[in-house]
């Protein structure tokens, strides 16, 4: 999965100069840089080790898998094999080819809430994520990184994924949380990721996690 392209982008400056790029926001889950988390890590990184996120189930107890609210619209991948939703006030952003994203932006045009969904590209599992979606962010160039928690077998609507909760710091100088998560459904394999600028996550973390419990793949 291109998961190096599931991040969210801060500024409309920002957000074009990553589409000339051709970045992707996170998604292997989807992130929060401007890169997903589904994308294969280079085994010759030069970033300094990163400690995978501690094992802690009780941190997604709001994992409640249920259609979502009424009044919600959502997205579905080019590919058919997954669907995002997100709340009233969202907008859909241009990202990655085969990706979905959805913004909330502030006046100045800096996005307060990212949702992210993007096919698994790489060799990110299930098993292995709470490792891999922190050692890929390193990769990316973010630094700070200070994972939280992580579970795996957690139900989904379509499937059984594996999720983590993380902090970091951008290339870019923005700090975000976010929570990336990577399912496997009945069509597909799939990352989806919410994140948001720490200043919002208190107001933010219930749609986001909303949206990821309605996630279907």
């Amino acid at each position: 999965m291109n998961t190096t392209r599931s991040k969210p982008v801060t500024g409309l400056l920002t957000l074009a100069a990553i589409l000339v790029a051709a970045l992707a926001l996170s998604a292997c889950g989807s992130g929060m840089n401007g890169e997903s988390p589904e994308h294969e890590i280079d085994e010759a990184s030069s970033h300094a080790p990163v400690q995978p996120a501690p094992k802690d189930p009780h941190a997604f107890a709001w994992l409640r898998p249920a259609g979502a609210p009424d009044g919600w619209r959502s997205s579905e991948l080019p590919n058919g094999t997954a669907r995002m939703a997100y709340p009233p006030g969202w907008s859909p952003i241009q990202t990655d080819p085969g990706t979905v994203t959805s913004a909330l932006r502030d006046h100045d045009g800096e996005i307060r809430g990212y949702l992210n969904a993007t096919p698994q590209q790489g060799s990110e599992t299930l098993v292995d994520w709470a490792r891999f979606r922190p050692d890929h962010n390193a990769d990316e160039g973010d630094v700070d990184l200070r994972p939280i928690a992580a579970a795996s077998n957690l139900r989904f609507r379509s499937g059984r994924g594996s999720c983590l909760i993380e902090d970091y710091r951008t290339s870019s100088d923005h700090f975000y949380r976010e929570i990336a998560c990577i399912v496997a459904g009945a069509e597909a394999t799939t990352v989806i990721v919410g994140a948001a600028p720490p200043d919002e996550w208190q107001r933010q973390a219930p749609a986001i996690e909303r949206a990821i419990s309605s996630f279907l793949t």
